[in-house]
């Protein structure tokens, strides 16, 4: 199993930099609910250079590789361990700007709320580390897209917990309003459960119109 470190954090914390921001989003694929994406950057330097890391540090990987009880568990320690913005972009934003777009939206927004926690940022050396093989464009900060970071980075990887856990609570909470779409099982994904209700009582508002399997099923 490939284990994400904090091997490139240490790396450019050792060339002088002072921030070092994981990005990741999660939401591209659904058919309905958001995208939104997490900036994740370690408060300290403790676990860092060889220093041993509790059982929770440890745990920190790609989310998708993580029980939703294991996700929901780091939550709390990585808001309290790392410094966190997070960036949504609804199905309107989605359907108007196309997925794409929004997800770099997001991210954006994501930057932006981290900006607000942390003083000094704009003053401070730091780089974006982005989970994928695209840099967030028109974005005035140093960026490096890593394939697979999500996997390999530990920033990125507390990046995707937050975001995976922050998006499926407010899937639950759709659930409470359109239960008849059982949003709080597949979280929109387009599972056969999730089509043969959009087939049986057709889009309803959070649905994204833009995208094909969602306009086949409108009246």
């Amino acid at each position: 199993m490939i284990k994400a470190t904090f091997k490139l954090e240490e790396e450019f914390l050792s060339k002088g930099y002072k921030f070092i921001i994981g990005i990741d989003e999660v939401g591209r694929g659904p058919l309905a609910g958001p995208v939104v994406a997490c900036a994740a950057s370690i408060r300290t330097s403790d676990v860092l250079f060889g220093h041993p890391m509790s059982k929770e540090f440890e745990l920190i990987r790609d989310s998708k590789m993580l029980s939703e009880k294991q996700r929901e568990s780091l939550f709390d320690f990585i808001a309290e361990n790392f410094y966190v913005g997070v960036g949504i972009c609804d199905h309107r934003t989605i359907d108007r700007i196309n997925i794409l777009e929004a997800s770099f939206l997001a991210m954006k927004s994501a930057v932006s709320q981290l900006k607000s926690k942390i003083k000094n940022l704009d003053n401070s050396k730091l780089i974006i580390l982005l989970d994928g093989n695209k840099k967030i464009p028109n974005f005035s900060f140093e960026q490096r897209a890593i394939v697979s970071g999500d996997k390999i980075v530990k920033s990125i990887s507390a990046a995707s917990i937050y975001a995976k856990v922050t998006r499926d609570r407010m899937m639950g909470e759709m659930h409470k309003i359109y239960p008849e779409y059982n949003f709080a099982q597949h979280k929109g994904y387009g599972t056969k459960i999730h089509m043969d209700a959009l087939k049986k009582h057709g889009p309803c508002e959070i649905h994204r119109k833009s995208f094909r399997p969602v306009r086949k099923c409108m009246v």
